[in-house]
């Protein structure tokens, strides 16, 4: 593909809801994690536009067509007192990879971040993940070594909010 004559970066409308359920699925796919994708676009139309949206999307387009999409949401810092950013997915079709949409998107991030008074941008990757992980290093990012996600879903998840010894239960 030639340098593209366009890019921009847009907030995601409602009207985008299909491409970002394909950008998902493409990332999953890619993650080796597609048996895991049960969202749908009513799932994230309630989720992203619904009357407390949970997260935002951003849309990366190259001449007019999608191109990629970042994925976010607030969380808190205790330690800051602040909100900050995080950022849940990152992604870009393959064949518009090599022109600055990852760096364009993150950006974009950064400012957003900044301009809401985010203590900090943070997101996970997968340590297998090592172009993505070169290209988040280039920006200047860190790994945080010291800290490991943790996770509960499913099966768990029902038995742990089922626990009777959780303050509220009888």
């Amino acid at each position: 593909m030639s340098a593209p004559a366009s890019i921009t970066v847009r907030f995601a409308e409602s009207r985008d809801l299909p491409q970002i359920l394909a950008f998902i699925r493409e990332l999953a796919e890619y993650e080796k994690l597609a048996h895991e994708v049960s969202a749908d676009v009513d799932a994230l139309e309630a989720s992203l536009f619904g009357a407390m949206p949970a997260a935002e999307v951003l849309l990366a387009e190259v001449d007019g067509e999608s191109a990629g999409f970042a994925l976010f949401f607030h969380n808190f810092s205790t330690f800051l007192g602040r909100r900050g950013l995080y950022l849940e997915d990152l992604y870009v079709s393959p064949r518009f990879r090599g022109h600055g949409l990852g760096r364009r998107l993150m950006t974009s991030l950064a400012r957003i971040a900044v301009e809401r008074g985010c203590g900090r941008f943070e997101w996970s990757v997968l340590d297998w993940n090592a172009p993505a992980i070169g290209f988040y290093r280039s920006l200047g990012a860190v790994g945080m070594d010291e800290w490991t996600v943790q996770r509960v879903c499913g099966d768990a998840l029902q038995d742990l909010a089922r626990d009777s010894e959780l303050p509220g239960r009888s």
